[in-house]
């Protein structure tokens, strides 16, 4: 049996924590594709050795496997704190999905399953991990740990988030992003999942909300998702259609050609508004699409690993 795919085709992340470690197992196996090429199933419990270090816990025979140094971790180590937020607003249930599977997944499935699959990262690395979720209303918190007990909660509350079909709700992240950053007080690296939809006069206090998330030196990571064929390329046939701003409710005939360029170039214009200020305020962007796989969200958070000291 392959349990892999038995595991994908499982109703709403029943078994969202196998799920997770297998999609890690996955991304260990092809890891030769990636910059990490040599960097083996040992990864989660070894870090990069940095110039400077003392070269007592250096694992010499992955260094003569993989041509890299690299120390081992220790139980007593301390390790990083990390704090994931989902953005579970109503435009994040798009597209429309009845049965969630890998190769089936709308934006708060693949936001769900990223984070339960740097969970498994973590856990492994017994490095500590948060968890923020909002809608309409701030609806989830939990501060940084690492016991199995909390971890085992936070898998709960994924899975209810991936159970739930969310009601016409319109979202002001930004008010939302301004209290979690009050709640994080320690440094941590901050992971930022959401499809960023918000009007044109909200912009600015969104771009501000972000930057209070860089305080206290905190290291942020937003990953942008978005489903590429429809809401970037605007992707549809050509017979009349009626769209719903699945937030607000308003709706709209028309034909999807009339007005395919000038929207493409519109969200493209945002995205890299969004981009341009995340470098300017000292936040990795990373564009994910949510039909592709998750290896690009575990290189984005190999990287950033390596870099937060």
């Amino acid at each position: 049996m392959d349990v892999r795919s038995e595991l994908s085709k499982a109703t709403l992340f029943q078994n969202l924590e196998l799920l997770a470690h297998q999609i890690v197992e996955g991304f260990i196996s092809g890891i030769h594709k990636s910059p990490f090429h040599g960097f083996s199933a040992e990864f989660a419990e070894h870090k990069i050795y940095n110039p400077g270090q003392s070269t007592k816990h250096i694992d010499w025979k992955l260094f003569a496997r993989t041509d890299r140094l690299y120390t081992k971790r220790f139980e007593d180590e301390t390790n990083l704190r990390c704090h994931m937020i989902l953005d579970n607003s109503a435009s994040m249930y798009y597209p429309e999905v009845k049965e969630y599977s890998l190769d089936n997944l709308n934006k708060i499935g693949f936001g769900v399953l990223s984070i339960a699959t740097l969970m498994q990262v973590l856990k492994k690395q017994r490095d500590a991990v948060g968890l923020s979720i909002y809608s309409d209303t701030y609806d989830f918190h939990a501060s940084e740990k690492n016991s199995e007990r909390h971890f085992q909660m936070l898998y709960s509350k994924l899975n209810e988030v991936a159970a739930y079909t969310t009601n016409t709700k319109e979202t002001k992240t930004y008010t939302f992003l301004h209290q979690i950053a009050e709640k994080i007080h320690r440094r941590s690296l901050i992971f930022l999942f959401t499809d960023m939809f918000q009007t044109e006069t909200e912009e600015e206090k969104l771009f501000e909300a972000l930057r209070h998330l860089k305080y206290n030196k905190h290291s942020v990571v937003l990953f942008h998702l978005l489903d590429q064929e429809h809401e970037l390329n605007f992707d549809f046939d050509n017979a009349p259609k009626r769209f719903v701003d699945v937030e607000t409710g308003e709706q709209i005939d028309l034909y999807a050609d009339s007005i395919k360029k000038a929207y493409s170039e519109k969200v493209k214009a945002y995205q890299n508004d969004l981009k341009l200020k995340c470098g300017q305020y000292n936040i990795k962007y990373v564009g994910v699409d949510i039909g592709s796989d998750f290896s690009q969200v575990l290189n984005s958070f190999m990287i950033e690993r390596q870099k937060f000291a």
